[in-house]
């Protein structure tokens, strides 16, 4: 057993969080974004299954509309979870 903090090592790919924190319906719509250049990951373009961990900063166009984001959960939020 080891004594990792959870938050420490949890890992996940960059299109599947985006569509787990609801910025996107779907996740290919996530995909499609990142591919686009619409998300920027700590500054720089970035893949769909890159890793994306605790703590990373996300620019996030969305039509006329740029969101930052600081990836802090790992878990999928409800609807009613999410400010607008």
């Amino acid at each position: 057993m080891t004594d990792r903090n959870p938050s420490d090592t949890a890992r996940t790919r960059l299109d599947k969080w985006l569509w787990a924190a609801r910025f996107f319906k779907h996740r290919t719509g996530a995909t499609e974004a990142v591919d686009g250049g619409k998300v920027k990951l700590n500054g720089m373009a970035a893949k769909p299954a890159r890793e994306l961990k605790v703590g990373d900063r996300l620019d996030i166009t969305i039509g006329e509309d740029t969101r930052t984001v600081i990836r802090s959960e790992e878990r999928r939020v409800g609807k009613e979870g999410r400010s607008r």
